[in-house]
């Protein structure tokens, strides 16, 4: 009886700790997910000037509501914001517990620039987008699939594919998906290498040991987000990607090492460019070297629409 007692007691902890790993890293609370991404910092100081004036131009452009269905019957929201008929398409996928109104400020004003049409998204459990579970891209990418899907029947135009952060994962995880050939080209932001690179990363930076803290993360994923944290990975992704891919990456990250993204690089480097940006955090290097970013994006687009 004390065996039965004392094995009772074991999986009721684990079944415990499972939960309250779920909730950190995956749950994602309804309340407040329409306010901005907050921006504060000592990395944001010195372009507070810059970001107040493309997030004032963002907000300030009209738009049209948007919404298709998941996969798995969740209703999902984005922003389409409208150039020109005929125009590429440029679809955008903010990071992890953020919103494209903060994320793609920068970003919006470069495709606006090179005269694409937008499509920024809500992610799944953020902003309008119904859902409580956040996966790290693993259901995300199944996500961006549908929203590529719906772009293809509605615009009948080349597609673009646009990341920051998990958002960067995201896009990357979809290329080994069976996109349709109007999307000519992927750019991912300070992407991590898989969503169990950056879980452990980030236990670690809190103090935890990885390798007692992870099984608990992913079980919780498993048993209350019914979903495997571990199902693939950016870097196996573009592997097996036909689509040519852009990585940018702050050299000073904080949060997704630089080295993550060389990662994917190392993975397929006939596919994949990259270039990083000295002294950028985590999603700055638009705003680190402005000049720089947009040429470097705007070759790659240029190139990859030309092809």
């Amino acid at each position: 009886m004390s065996l039965l007692i004392t094995l009772f007691l074991l999986a009721l902890s684990i079944l415990f700790l499972s939960y309250f790993a779920y909730r950190k890293a995956f749950f994602s609370p309804r309340a407040n997910r329409t306010a901005i991404a907050a921006t504060e910092g000592p990395q944001f100081e010195p372009h507070r000037d810059a970001m107040r004036r493309i997030f004032v131009q963002l907000a300030e452009r009209p738009y049209e509501d948007v919404t298709i269905q998941s996969h798995d019957g969740l209703m999902l929201y984005g922003r389409y914001y409208h150039i020109r008929d005929g125009a590429p398409l440029g679809i955008a996928f903010h990071g992890y517990r953020s919103c494209a109104m903060t994320d793609f400020a920068g970003g919006s004003e470069l495709c606006f620039e090179m005269g694409q049409n937008l499509l920024l998204v809500d992610q799944r459990s953020h902003g309008k987008s119904q859902g409580d579970t956040i996966t790290f891209g693993i259901l995300e990418r199944l996500d961006c699939l549908n929203w590529v899907n719906y772009a293809a029947q509605r615009f009948h135009c080349d597609i673009l594919l646009y990341g920051l952060s998990m958002g960067a994962a995201t896009v990357l995880m979809a290329s080994a998906l069976d996109l349709p050939p109007n999307v000519k080209g992927i750019v991912a932001d300070c992407p991590y290498s898989s969503p169990e690179c950056i879980i452990r990363k980030v236990c670690k930076q809190m103090g935890f040991p990885p390798f007692l803290t992870f099984p608990f993360i992913r079980l919780g994923g498993l048993l209350f987000g019914r979903f495997d944290v571990c199902k693939t990975t950016a870097a196996e992704a573009v592997r097996h990607s036909k689509v040519p891919v852009l990585i940018i990456h702050g050299e000073s990250d904080g949060f997704v090492p630089c080295e993550m993204s060389e990662d994917v690089l190392n993975a397929c480097p006939s596919l994949v460019a990259r270039h990083t940006f000295p002294g950028a955090d985590h999603g700055i290097s638009y705003l680190v070297d402005t000049p720089r970013y947009k040429k470097v994006v705007s070759d790659f687009i240029n190139s990859v629409l030309i092809a």
